[in-house]
């Protein structure tokens, strides 16, 4: 049942996508914005506390009515499944956007490549030349399938439905909470400190499985040495990693100096062989549905092994 849950909420998705910005998405993020709202006070335990009632309750809510569900039908429990993983997942947001980068790349529109990269970032991009404007979709193509796809799995897989709910909603409230850090906001950076803590704890073993996959599927040697030696350097540890995985399977150079609001800035370089440009953008997609397949291929051995016992 596992493999039919995942494979028929990965053909949904392909065929009817949540879009950026989609109203469940969207409407969560109000829920984790309210909550700061009432509980940032400029403390950690707030932000605990807080973090709890928009993860817990979800989680639970969902554990519940999966449980109800498959005591009432089976056919109800697995479309709820279904359901639930076609809102936690997404594969076509970020090889549509690598897709339309690469193509508008390919016929010298910078400019308008720059405006995909925006709406994707939610970044200004203005003073992107075109191969740091590749660098930057493959980073984020390799990043948004590990949050959007490969990590959602790896809790499903683990946990159920309810696990890819706790891992989205996780993610969701530290990137909420984190991005209203300014002073214009009123939020307070010891409020978000459990909920950035907590997520790098829960994104621990996916961030791992995400990178040994693009491993496997990609150049091993290169990705399995440039994990060793260059993640650590990234800011984020779990970003690293996955980032240096997919750059050596890829073999190509990400990271390094980015000329962002009229200034450079410097990021270590990650990966090795070639620099950025659109032929590496069809790469990294290619690279996404390779580690699918592999996952796919290896839930089917584990369930054709299952039921011959």
């Amino acid at each position: 049942m596992t493999f039919l849950v995942l494979f028929s909420a990965l053909l949904a998705e392909q065929l009817r996508p949540l879009r950026q910005g989609n109203p469940v998405h969207a409407a969560y993020a109000r829920f984790a914005r309210y909550l700061q709202q009432q509980f940032d006070a400029g403390e950690q335990r707030q932000g605990v506390v807080a973090w709890l009632l928009a993860v817990a309750p979800l989680t639970l809510a969902v554990l519940i009515a999966l449980w109800l569900a498959s005591q009432l039908n089976q056919t109800l429990a697995w479309l709820m499944s279904v359901a639930v993983l076609y809102v936690c997942m997404g594969l076509r947001l970020p090889g549509d956007f690598l897709n339309k980068i690469n193509n508008l790349l390919a016929i010298g529109e910078v400019s308008a490549a720059r405006e995909q990269l925006r709406a994707w970032r939610n970044e200004d991009c203005d003073e992107l030349n075109s191969g740091a404007i590749a660098r930057l979709a493959i980073e984020q193509g390799l990043l948004s399938s590990h949050r959007q796809l490969f990590a959602p799995m790896a809790w499903f897989l683990v946990a159920g439905p309810a696990g890819a709910v706790f891992y989205r909603a996780a993610a969701l409230v530290r990137d909420e909470w984190r991005s209203r850090v300014t002073p214009e906001a009123g939020a307070s950076s010891e409020f978000t400190r459990f909920a950035v803590r907590a997520f790098e704890i829960i994104d621990w073993m996916p961030a791992r499985v995400t990178a040994a996959s693009f491993a496997i599927v990609g150049n091993f040697q290169d990705a399995i040495d440039c994990w060793r030696t260059q993640a650590a350097a990234w800011g984020n540890q779990a970003q690293g990693i996955i980032l240096a995985s997919g750059a050596g399977a890829l073999g190509v150079k990400l990271g390094g100096e980015l000329n962002e609001y009229g200034r450079l800035r410097y990021r270590p370089q990650l990966g090795a062989g070639d620099d950025a440009d659109a032929d590496y953008l069809a790469s990294a997609v290619g690279l996404i549905w390779r580690t699918l397949v592999m996952w796919m291929l290896l839930l089917i051995v584990v369930t054709v092994a299952y039921w011959l016992g």
